[in-house]
């Protein structure tokens, strides 16, 4: 029995840990051993923050090597870190510590950042909360989509990759699937929503569910 897709969204509350990182040895030390909640704030809460950048948005790690410490290399390294295909976020800072620890292990420039501009670690305890939005067919769901906020729009595309663990689907395909609407699930599914903005994702799809209700 179709139950409806019900939107919810999704809060942060931030929080400074009290860590810093003035080199590349700390940035290292630092990934290593913060709470995985922070590995979740400086990459996908930064997508939020930064929603307007495209193409895909750099997360907080490559604003600093790049633009404070000037360590072209490491910082594209990390750029180069695409975050859609990690199935959990202990994978992904497995991955930014294998990248350190190349380029440390390679001989790589050490720089040093000025007092003041050193990376402080923070993290965030997200809540999820319900929208008063409900769609309970697909022509619904169009409507719903021009009424919810960006914060919900990312709940459902991005944070549902990590949740599900599964990285080629998300909340809206797995519910378009459930009602029969397989070939737009799959559609959107194939979406990289890392390369556009929240709100040319929220048109993207809106475009997506109408043509497929004006096409029956």
């Amino acid at each position: 029995m179709n139950q409806g897709f019900h939107f919810y969204t999704q809060y942060a509350l931030v929080e400074l840990l009290g860590r810093k990182a003035a080199t590349p040895g700390e940035l290292l030390e630092g990934i290593r051993s913060v709470p995985v909640t922070s590995i979740y704030y400086h990459t996908h809460e930064f997508l939020k923050k930064h929603h307007y950048l495209v193409p895909q948005p750099p997360n907080d790690f490559v604003l600093w090597l790049k633009d404070i410490l000037h360590l072209e290399r490491l910082g594209e390294a990390f750029l180069g870190v695409d975050t859609i295909t990690f199935h959990s976020l202990e994978d992904l800072r497995a991955e930014f510590i294998r990248i350190l620890e190349d380029y440390i292990s390679e001989g790589g420039f050490v720089a040093q950042c000025p007092s003041g501009y050193e990376f402080q670690f923070m993290a965030c305890r997200t809540f999820v909360l319900p929208t008063p939005y409900v769609a309970h067919d697909l022509a619904e769901f169009g409507q719903m989509l021009h009424k919810i906020g960006i914060h919900s729009l990312y709940f459902h595309v991005f944070e549902a990759r990590i949740r599900l663990g599964i990285t080629e689907e998300n909340d809206f395909s797995a519910w378009l699937r459930g009602i029969g609407e397989e070939a737009l699930a799959q559609e959107i599914s194939q979406l990289d929503p890392y390369y556009m903005t929240l709100e040319n994702l929220r048109s993207k799809l809106i475009g997506m569910v109408e043509n497929r209700v004006q096409g029956r």
